[in-house]
């Protein structure tokens, strides 16, 4: 990682590093970057949290897509391994998982996941922009509200990888699954 970790943590951080233990065997990578800030450690785990919670209006295994997809557009090494893991557990389709970086010629995938992951690289990829007919998809499988919630995932899980990628947080071995991109990605031309 590019910025050193602390040693210690404030009493206001170490409830959420104990949980991560608790749910994963050890302390995430990223949370020992932004412990260093505990209100934005709060902030943004009380945001995923709320994003990730299991009333979502969005499918979980449409959620997981959405976290791996992003995670391998942005080349997050630990959000792809960390995203992975979960969309494992969550969806029962090797194939699918394996296919994601290449969804677009994949027969694996729903038409409205589809629409999710066209969406998804809009908002992502700086070359592409979100169309009104991207949103009339969406809007087949989700209410307007629904939008704003799978918005604001994406948007939440670009500034995950982001902020992981910048300073270069290294995955921890949470997925085996052969999830990552190969390096020649298609080009937006060829879509």
């Amino acid at each position: 990682m590019r910025i050193l970790t602390k040693e210690t943590f404030s009493l206001w951080v170490k409830p959420l590093l104990w949980l991560q233990q608790r749910h994963f065997g050890k302390v995430l990578n990223p949370a020992k970057l932004w412990g260093r800030k505990p209100i934005l450690f709060w902030l943004v785990a009380l945001f995923f949290g709320y994003l990730d919670r299991k009333k979502s209006p969005i499918d979980a295994v449409i959620r997981s897509l959405v976290c791996v997809r992003v995670s391998q557009l942005n080349n997050c090494a630990f959000c792809v391994d960390a995203n992975g893991m979960k969309l494992a557990e969550r969806c029962h389709s090797l194939e699918k998982i394996k296919a994601l970086a290449n969804w677009q010629s994949s027969e694996h995938f729903s038409e409205q996941e589809q629409a999710v992951l066209t969406y998804t690289e809009a908002m992502t990829l700086s070359d592409q922009h979100v169309s009104d007919a991207m949103l009339a998809a969406l809007a087949t499988w989700y209410s307007s509200d629904d939008i704003i919630e799978l918005t604001a995932l994406v948007s939440f899980q670009n500034l995950s990888a982001k902020f992981n990628t910048a300073l270069d947080v290294p995955a921890q071995g949470f997925c085996s699954l052969p999830i990552q991109p190969q390096p020649q990605q298609r080009s937006h031309d060829e879509k």
